[in-house]
């Protein structure tokens, strides 16, 4: 009977197994900085944000002047007649005599004109706001990638972290099996057990193999999650999890949620901001535009007045000057109607983008609520896994000393057991996911760091 001595707590079978994991590994705070910093969306969405500053820069340019330059030489005929074409970009207009024929002459022409807007009804200014709105929204966007990518890194690592303590379990449970099964062997080799008990705890220690390679192929899942999110080989990745298994966080009152913190909120505020500031350019586009103008041009051409061709490389270099200064005023007359239906989408655009604003508030207080119940609930459950190991604990050794003494079955000790290791499972994970519900806590508020901060202290 001594040998059956040989079957121990659990808990100090699972200290030996690593629940209570070594600190040597990736931290929670080291997973979500490294995940910040090498997780690729959160590159595309920062070039995102460097295309749209650009884009204020190019809607400044509309204050410059407008200088066009225009330098050419042709040999061609000058032939000329008079007619009307309506305006096209074919056939050229031709300076020259009335005739027809194939004869040729240079030609040449430089000139340069410069344009300029002194004011505009606030149109430029508009198309900046726009622009510089859109920066803004990229920005946004750029805060709620990471704040995605932080999140999500914290939950695989969190996710990851149970899975080992589940791991951690059921390998302490495969090996106090089998040293179970080795006592009993050896009671039904000398005839003082019989031989179903030695089947009984052999399917045990099967079961508890099976849900060993479970638990093992979820860490893998687990890690891969992690991995891709930090940046290594999944192969690579140790993850230590500080104080997310040896205590609680600390006890706090959760003020009212404000939704508009939220990185959710504040992308879709800056959308609604981008459509208003382009609807304000759109309404400052039926205007008149006038432009101040000057120009500076000089012609050459091998032809004479009187239909002769001069000879030679007469026409080549422009000998004939004008300059010229004026004001151009332009107003597209029927643009309206386009414009009108244009200011009508964008108005209603406006709304929508409104309508899932509020609509992202009402999730986040919905998920605010929900985050409360849980944590609640899981702070409940975490004082209560503590005095289901003891009890379980205490369970295991009445049933081996009962089944010592040939009063109980083996059924006895085997549902014990079973049950030791769900109670040290429960009062693991019960840790966890207080730290888990903390985190979705947080997430809500629009900023985890308070909690990842807390973990590594």
């Amino acid at each position: 009977m001594s040998s059956l001595k040989a079957i121990k707590p659990v808990a100090g079978i699972l200290a030996a197994a690593g629940l209570l994991a070594a600190q040597d590994g990736m931290t929670l705070s080291q997973a979500v900085d490294a995940a910040l910093r090498n997780y690729p969306s959160i590159r595309v969405t920062q070039e995102q944000m460097n295309a749209a500053a650009a884009g204020i820069r190019l809607a400044q340019t509309a204050y410059l002047p407008r200088v066009d330059t225009l330098a050419q030489a042709n040999r061609a005929t000058r032939n000329t007649f008079y007619g009307l074409l309506f305006p096209e970009s074919v056939i050229p207009g031709v300076d020259g005599v009335k005739a027809n024929n194939l004869g040729s002459v240079w030609d040449s022409g430089l000139g340069i004109l410069v344009s300029w807007q002194p004011f505009d009804f606030g149109l430029r200014s508009a198309n900046v706001a726009a622009a510089t709105a859109g920066r803004d929204q990229a920005q946004a966007t750029v805060n709620r990638t990471r704040y995605d990518v932080s999140v999500a890194a914290a939950d695989a690592f969190l996710t990851t972290v149970a899975a080992q303590q589940t791991a951690a379990a059921a390998r302490a449970s495969v090996e106090s099996w089998q040293v179970l099964a080795k006592s009993i062997h050896a009671l039904v080799a000398a005839q003082l057990r019989p031989g179903a008990d030695e089947s009984r705890v052999e399917a045990e220690l099967a079961g508890a193999q099976t849900q060993l390679a479970r638990a093992e192929q979820a860490i893998e899942v687990a890690r891969s999650t992690v991995a891709q999110f930090v940046g290594v080989s999944p192969s690579q990745l140790t993850l230590s999890p500080g104080k997310l298994i040896a205590q609680l966080p600390a006890e706090r009152p959760e003020p009212p949620l404000d939704p508009a913190a939220n990185p959710l909120a504040l992308e879709q505020n800056a959308a609604i901001a981008q459509r208003q500031s382009q609807l304000s350019a759109t309404e400052r586009s039926y205007y008149p535009q006038f432009l101040v103008q000057g120009l500076a041009s000089a012609r050459g051409t091998g032809v004479l007045t009187d239909g002769g061709r001069l000879g030679g490389l007469n026409g080549l270099a422009p000998t004939t000057q004008n300059y010229a200064a004026g004001l151009t005023v332009t107003f597209p007359v029927m643009d309206r109607f386009a414009i009108h239906e244009e200011e009508a989408m964008q108005s209603a655009g406006i709304r929508a983008a409104q309508a899932q604003y509020a609509t992202i508030a009402a999730d986040l207080q919905a998920r605010f609520n929900i985050s409360l119940a849980t944590l609640n609930g899981a702070r409940r459950v975490a004082a209560n896994t503590p005095v289901e190991v003891s009890s379980a604990q205490a369970a295991l050794q009445q049933a081996t000393a009962r089944y010592q003494a040939g009063l109980a079955p083996i059924d006895d000790v085997a549902q014990a057991q079973r049950l030791l290791v769900e109670a040290q499972i429960d009062d693991s994970l019960a840790r966890l996911n207080v730290w888990r519900a903390r985190l979705m806590i947080a997430a809500v508020r629009g900023d985890i760091q308070p909690v990842v901060t807390e973990a590594a202290q």
